[in-house]
């Protein structure tokens, strides 16, 4: 343990471009959930009847804010993966209630229940988008330490053939045999 905390290394590139990728998925899950609700289900979702397939301005606005709330996920995710212990665990719950809050939202709006039904499953839809990707994410952005005792892992650019085994016998100076 440090000062600071935990001694888990987050390779931060990686983690903040699948929380940008998770942006753009959760935008389009609002997309495409509007134009499969309004467009073919008939359902008038976050606009008026009358603003065709993919509603009005309000649809765009309402994508960018899931992108956002992906992004701000993704925020909390690096924050707890360095900070905090079984950050994984939390960010579930937190992803999760946040999730349940955005998905009964829209039954306090005075809207028809029809409508409130299909946004209700539009935000669910995004919300566990953003908590199954980030949370693979976060698999592939934690930066596991060699284990003491157990064997040396080889850097990843020697397991791709990129860099040569310097251990090889012909690296070391010793003969090899015929």
């Amino acid at each position: 343990m440090s000062e600071f905390g935990s001694e888990r290394s987050v390779n931060a590139v990686r983690l903040w471009s699948g929380g940008l990728a998770t942006a753009v998925v959760a935008a389009l899950v609002i997309l495409v959930g509007t134009l499969v609700i309004r467009g073919v289900m008939g359902i008038p979702v976050l606009a008026p009847e009358e603003a065709g397939y993919l509603g009005d301005v309000g649809t765009v606005v309402y994508a960018l804010m899931a992108a956002v709330a992906a992004l701000l996920a993704t925020g909390l995710l690096h924050l707890l993966l360095v900070a905090a212990p079984r950050a994984r665990a939390f960010f579930g719950w937190i992803i999760g209630l946040v999730t349940a809050v955005a998905a009964v939202t829209p039954f306090t709006q005075g809207a028809e229940l029809s409508s409130q039904i299909a946004t209700a499953v539009i935000n669910l839809v995004a919300g566990i988008a953003i908590a199954t990707l980030l949370s693979s994410v976060a698999n592939t952005a934690v930066v596991r330490s060699p284990r003491r005792g157990g064997p040396r892992e080889r850097p990843a650019l020697h397991h791709e053939g990129i860099l040569p085994d310097v251990e090889q016998a012909e690296y070391r100076g010793q003969p090899r045999g015929l």
